[in-house]
């Protein structure tokens, strides 16, 4: 590898682990203490969620309508929002400014998350690129080390803002391995010989399948580690918990690409939904540490899998309009996404029990992976593109 290409992968996985693993994730392991602390409730926590995927949705879809011009100053930017949002989860106090901030705090992922991915994927291998990804995991896996080190007085404040500190060390080494990068953007290649309309039948089951992913898969992404906490007296397991979750998502993109070059992507998606669906209702089904950590592992496992493979196969049917294609299928599953925990929150209030709204979660994930081979039907999933029978993945 390059030494150029590796500075830029590394300052794309540092990038991630600000935005994604630290900016958007580290509320999970931090949720269980703040409840604990009567600070809002099962539902309240469905709001902050809520607000932080919406941020998330406007950030990506504004960013797939607007040229931009200078991408050092504008990741710079996202960076410094998205550490000071973690930083200020500890300054207040009160439900509302943690929702403003929550809401910020996605709208800068998002623009770390696409600028950074535009920088990087530029001269990335299919490999490399599995790695990059891994940078989410590798954030989430160091959330799940920080939070109960910083956590050892009990203080939902001081683990925010140390939380913070790691995020302003890991995006300042971002922002300086990745400023003015400088690449030429490979020429798209030609479109496909495919019908029309098969290609709309097509990203009309990806939307459906993505937006239920979102709906389902975000319910576990919020409450994994307050469940655990409901069933494992074990010191920390609630925060070791979300350890495997990062573990499991580190190596998970490399090995779905490698999957879907054999399989194809409409197999491989509808085999990780599967999985991902088992890893949910699994510890809810069979509650005990084991069962945990095996939906931990599953969870983590496929979440960043699915989410690349949605959007490459997006990307490869509408090869010279992918921007806008993106855009729809992340509209698709950040309604999910948002409607997920608000729906959620509601069921665990009223029942005081994560049963209910785990178990839909599980089947809604489910409904989207089986809706892929039924609604794409009998096209390759291997990106065999014929004159005779005009397949796509």
């Amino acid at each position: 590898m390059k030494g150029r290409t590796m500075t830029v992968l590394l300052g794309g996985i540092a990038s991630l682990m600000v935005a994604m693993g630290i900016g958007r994730f580290a509320f999970t392991p931090v949720l269980p203490m703040m409840m604990d602390h009567s600070l809002f409730s099962a539902e309240g926590a469905g709001y902050l969620a809520a607000s932080n995927y919406l941020g998330y949705l406007i950030g990506a879809l504004v960013l797939t309508l607007i040229q931009v011009k200078n991408r050092s100053a504008l990741l710079l930017a996202a960076l410094i929002a998205s550490i000071a949002t973690t930083w200020g989860m500890g300054e207040f106090h009160t439900l509302e400014p943690w929702i403003l901030l929550r809401f910020l705090s996605g709208c800068a992922s998002a623009v770390v998350f696409v600028i950074a991915s535009g920088i990087v994927l530029e001269r990335l291998s299919a490999l490399q690129t599995g790695i990059f990804y891994g940078g989410v995991g590798a954030g989430i896996l160091l959330t799940g080390v920080a939070v109960p080190l910083l956590a050892y007085d009990g203080s939902w404040v001081i683990v925010w803002k140390g939380l913070g500190i790691i995020s302003l060390i890991l995006g300042l080494a971002a922002w300086y391995l990745l400023r003015d990068s400088r690449t030429v953007t490979a020429a798209p290649d030609a479109p496909k010989s495919i019908h029309p309309a098969g290609v709309r039948r097509i990203l009309i089951c990806l939307s459906i399948a993505y937006g239920l992913e979102g709906l389902g898969y975000i319910v576990t992404g919020t409450y994994l580690v307050a469940y655990a906490k409901t069933v494992s007296t074990i010191p920390n397991f609630a925060a070791l918990s979300w350890i495997f979750v990062g573990l499991a998502g580190i190596p998970s993109c490399i090995g779905w690409s490698a999957l879907a070059s054999r399989w194809g992507k409409k197999w491989t998606l509808t085999a990780a939904m599967i999985l991902q669906a088992a890893g949910i209702a699994i510890p809810v089904v069979i509650p005990s540490t084991a069962s945990i950590i095996a939906g931990a592992i599953l969870f983590g496992a496929t979440f960043m899998g699915i989410t690349m493979l949605f959007v490459s196969y997006g990307k490869e049917l509408y090869p010279q309009d992918n921007r806008k294609i993106v855009g729809l299928l992340t509209a698709c599953f950040g309604l999910g996404q948002i409607v997920g925990p608000l729906v959620a929150g509601i069921l665990i209030e009223g029942s005081s029990s994560y049963m209910t709204a785990l178990i839909g979660a599980a089947i809604i994930v489910f409904l989207g992976a089986i809706s892929l081979p039924i609604g794409i039907g009998n096209r390759n999933g291997k990106n065999r593109y014929t004159k005779q029978r005009r397949e796509s993945i």
